[in-house]
């Protein structure tokens, strides 16, 4: 009798623990407008305020002065992005000509090659549809750009807000740090540090290949290289094919030269993300390679793009707080790959069903 009560009772917990997820990520979705900005407005005052606690430490500088000198550092580095994303907009208008002519070229040659006209594909007729996919093509991809740099600056202004609000409350209560709160931001501040130092070699190595390579906005690759960086596993399959239309549409490009410009940043992103990354973070993460795939996922559906950014962490932010409670612990371990607990429940088991 004891054995099916404690049967029923992990059933019911089992099923509490679904319905409890499946309503928090109702919530996560339903809130995203408001809740995605202050997400990356958290992490990214994190990882502030530890350039602050350097300049404190390490230049005696004032809080206040050592939160002012950061904020503009932030700024400054943000209009640097803008500069780069305004250029390449630029460079991709000006040269929109060019790329209609080369697009239709290529399109010219897969008809000749391809019997169209067997299909039902007319191809003759300058006003035919294949004549106007060109034209189309660039005039949504800048169509598409322009909306994206103006959905990410109004974005960037709430987050804006949210960051200088958080620094202020800074200013104003010191937390004490420990406990499970304390364990979770200097892990959140060690992974930001790390990232983002890995995510620096990956957009400069990137940026500089391509540079060399003679592909046009080379340093906007070397961005997105940089930003895409903190998306496991996919963010450096996307940033490193993100190259392959310009590069196709580019004129007097050469085969080989198109080669090594998807070639030589993959092996920067595969070294970087397997070698040099790996020694780097540690153990902090201690998340099984599926578990950060799942996480991916999941805050890719709720959050879109922001997150995937920040799924990592904050998978890892989470396996922290169950690893701290009795109950949790074994999701902890489940978290991190390890089997044992369920050969441990098999084991538990074993003995009431003799």
């Amino acid at each position: 009798m004891e054995s099916k009560a404690n049967r029923q009772q992990r059933i019911q917990t089992v099923c509490l623990v679904i319905l409890s997820t499946v309503a928090v990520a109702v919530s996560l979705n339903w809130l995203a407008p408001v809740l995605v900005p202050f997400v990356l407005a958290l992490f990214i005052t994190l990882g502030m305020s530890l350039m602050i606690d350097l300049q404190m430490r390490y230049f005696h500088v004032p809080r206040l002065a050592a939160m002012i000198v950061t904020v503009i550092v932030g700024l400054l580095i943000l209009a640097v992005f803008a500069l780069l994303i305004s250029a390449a907009v630029g460079q991709l208008t000006a040269n929109a000509a060019t790329y209609e002519q080369q697009i239709k070229s290529m399109i010219d040659r897969i008809a000749q090659a391809v019997p169209l006209d067997t299909l039902g594909v007319d191809t003759s007729d300058e006003g035919s549809l294949m004549s106007k996919i060109p034209g189309t093509a660039v005039r949504n991809v800048l169509v598409g750009t322009g909306m994206a740099v103006m959905d990410i600056v109004s974005r960037g202004v709430l987050v804006l807000i949210f960051v200088i609000f958080l620094l202020s409350g800074q200013m104003v209560s010191k937390r004490p740090v420990g406990g499970v709160l304390g364990e979770a931001e200097a892990g959140i501040k060690r992974y930001i540090v790390t990232k983002v130092l890995v995510s620096v070699i990956t957009g400069v190595l990137v940026g500089f290949t391509l540079t060399l390579l003679g592909i046009e906005m080379a340093l906007m690759f070397g961005l997105f290289a940089f930003l895409l960086n903190f998306i496991p596993s996919v963010g450096s399959v996307i940033s490193t094919l993100l190259p392959l239309p310009v590069v196709l549409v580019s004129p007097g490009i050469s085969p080989a030269v198109a080669v090594m410009a998807i070639a030589i940043p993959g092996a920067i992103q595969f070294a970087v993300g397997n070698v040099i990354e790996p020694k780097v973070m540690g153990r902090w993460l201690d998340l099984h390679p599926i578990v950060i795939l799942m996480g991916l996922i999941f805050w890719g559906m709720l959050w879109g793009i922001v997150g995937m950014l920040l799924a990592t962490p904050m998978t890892a932010v989470v396996k922290i707080f169950l690893s701290k409670r009795e109950s949790t612990v074994p999701l902890a371990r489940l978290l991190s790959g390890r089997l044992d607990v369920i050969e441990d429940a098999e084991e538990f088991d074993e003995p009431d069903n003799k």
